[in-house]
């Protein structure tokens, strides 16, 4: 803006100064002109030394046109005639002081007849002309100047959106993608071509830290199911079951609802692995977690606690009555024989203790070790059917 402003102001000024120049070259030139037409009317009387009929020659023709003063000099120097024009406002007053400083003042001319000089004329100009050019040329510059800011901000203001607009919306990108890890953020297209690559470059990197916080929560996901969950039959191991089971103790607390842990362990799995191997074993064990998780709510937890010992939390519970028809649905539901890749089925069965909170128990801690007390005593009292072996 600043430049435009300087640039308009500079030819404006010359433009005017040109202008000024060639007025005041033609002013001067009027007034030579004015002068010879003076001359010749007041001539006759110069030479009869006639000052009344000078007077009102000078007046009739100096009254018409662009002059200030006007004096007619006899030979001697003698003031014959003398004309001044009024100044009623300080518009005149002004047009006298730019005449006296523009132009050529006073302009003589020689008073002649029959070739003898009998007198001379001085005219001093008004200076109208040249001051309403000046006046019209500052107005000139004025506006001029008023457009170029105009212009000049409205080019200013556009371009300064072409660019603060894309870096906004790059800093938005950029704050989201570092607060908030939103990495899926995009930086929009910008009209400068500059902008438009840097955002483009952008993009990428944030497709690359994408990727990469994709394959890390991928990563992360995988690490912590493994540390929360057996690795064998994908059931919640005894660390993620005793922090659920904390927490079920304590909101039955606030609530007053109830809860049951049931310890679950295999009559025969010992026996199984020595006389089948490790891997019938394992095969067991994966088809027991399937059976007893389907007998379970959607609300209920089963965990492997270790070996061949299993762990439900059954969250929430009207009654006791409500825990001992799951156990029965599960000791039902190991009555099928389970069948093994080669081909061999094998029939088990578990015992299984029960622990309802907050009769048996008003902590963690507490509730599994009367669930585990009472699968003990189921296994003692043989309440689960032996488990046998045939071949196919």
């Amino acid at each position: 803006m600043g430049v435009a402003m300087l640039a308009v102001g500079l030819s404006s000024i010359l433009l005017t100064l040109l202008g000024v120049f060639a007025l005041q070259a033609y002013a001067n030139h009027n007034l030579r002109l004015i002068a010879r037409s003076i001359n010749y009317t007041v001539e006759a009387a110069v030479v009869f030394n006639d000052s009344a009929a000078a007077n009102e020659s000078l007046t009739l023709i100096a009254s018409t046109e662009e002059v200030a003063e006007a004096k007619v000099f006899t030979a001697d120097g003698t003031l014959l005639a003398h004309w001044t024009k009024p100044r009623t406002s300080m518009f005149e007053h002004l047009e006298v002081v730019v005449a006296l400083a523009l132009l050529e003042n006073p302009v003589s001319q020689p008073v002649e007849h029959l070739g003898q000089p009998v007198g001379r004329i001085e005219l001093t100009g008004q200076g109208t002309s040249v001051l309403r050019f000046l006046l019209g040329g500052l107005v000139g510059i004025m506006l001029s100047t008023v457009l170029s800011v105009v212009f000049a901000s409205h080019l200013s203001r556009r371009l300064l959106n072409e660019i603060i607009q894309p870096l906004r919306s790059l800093a938005s990108v950029a704050h989201e993608a570092r607060s908030e890890r939103r990495f899926d953020r995009r930086v929009p297209e910008a009209p400068i071509s500059e902008l438009n690559e840097l955002g483009d470059d952008f993009n990428a990197l944030l497709g690359e830290l994408e990727t990469w916080q994709n394959h890390v929560r991928r990563e992360t996901e995988t690490l912590v199911h493994q540390a929360s969950h057996d690795g064998l039959t994908g059931l919640p191991n005894r660390s993620l079951f005793e922090s659920r089971l904390a927490h079920g103790v304590a909101y039955a607390e606030q609530t007053g609802e109830h809860l049951a842990v049931l310890y679950l362990d295999s009559d025969s799995f010992k026996q199984i692995n020595d006389t089948l191997g490790h891997a019938a074993g394992d095969q067991v064990l994966i088809s027991v977690a399937a059976r007893v998780k389907g007998q379970l709510r959607e609300v209920d937890l089963v965990a492997r606690l270790g070996g061949d010992e299993f762990a439900v939390l059954l969250n929430p519970l009207r009654s006791r009555a409500d825990a001992e028809r799951i156990i029965d649905q599960i000791i039902a539901s190991m009555k099928t024989p389970i069948a093994l890749k080669d081909g061999r089925t094998i029939t088990t069965s578990l015992s299984i203790g029960l622990a309802f909170y907050p009769d048996d128990g008003r902590d963690p801690v507490a509730l599994l070790h009367a669930a585990d007390v009472a699968m003990y005593q189921a296994k003692r009292t043989r309440r689960s059917a032996p488990e046998s072996a045939r071949r196919p």
